[in-house]
């Protein structure tokens, strides 16, 4: 196994337990939200993100590193909308939502391993702020074919933009792990 696909393990698990945490103070709410919202939901993240990258100040106690994560499940509850359908009520069996959110996220990661193989693991030397403006443009892709109510012409679907979001903010964290872990332990390198 890479180091890449053990630091992309050990974010899957974080992100999955922050999920199942907030499923136990929320149940499934989020079944009722359509995709535009959960579009919106995560450009929110993506442009505070960006905004505490440019500005470096901050009024709320919550840096990148937990909006990355609430643009990883975000984009796992849409793609579990997308295949589930929008439910009038917010009923679904934790366990279903538990196996649904797995699902996706084994999908988003065999994804990564086929294309971090072709791009030679380019995401190594790119920086958080480049990924934040690849999540933004996938943000604006799946806007504009939420516009054009669904069609593409020669385009990925939503799904993809969703994938390519879930693993841009997967490295997105990696990268600021590793910049944490060289700060507390500068030799380590």
């Amino acid at each position: 196994m890479s180091s890449t696909e053990i630091s992309y393990d050990k974010i899957m698990l974080e992100c999955r337990l922050i999920f199942e945490k907030k499923m136990t103070d929320y149940g499934t709410s989020w079944r009722i939200l359509r995709l535009p919202s959960l579009t919106d939901q995560i450009f929110i993240k993506a442009q505070r993100i960006r905004s505490i990258q440019e500005l470096k100040i901050k009024r709320i106690n919550e840096g990148e590193y937990s909006e990355f994560i609430g643009i990883i499940n975000y984009s796992i509850i849409a793609l579990i909308q997308i295949e589930k359908g929008v439910a009038n009520t917010p009923e679904m069996k934790r366990k279903e939502a538990l196996s649904l959110y797995d699902k996706n996220f084994s999908t988003a990661k065999n994804l990564m391993l086929n294309k971090n193989h072709d791009y030679d693991e380019a995401w190594k030397d790119m920086r958080v702020s480049s990924l934040t403006d690849l999540i933004l443009q996938k943000i604006l892709r799946v806007k504009q074919i939420e516009k054009n109510k669904g069609k593409t012409i020669m385009s990925e679907g939503v799904e993809a933009n969703y994938l390519d979001m879930i693993n841009y903010g997967i490295f997105s964290l990696i990268h600021l792990n590793s910049k944490r872990d060289n700060l507390i332990n500068p030799n380590k390198r």
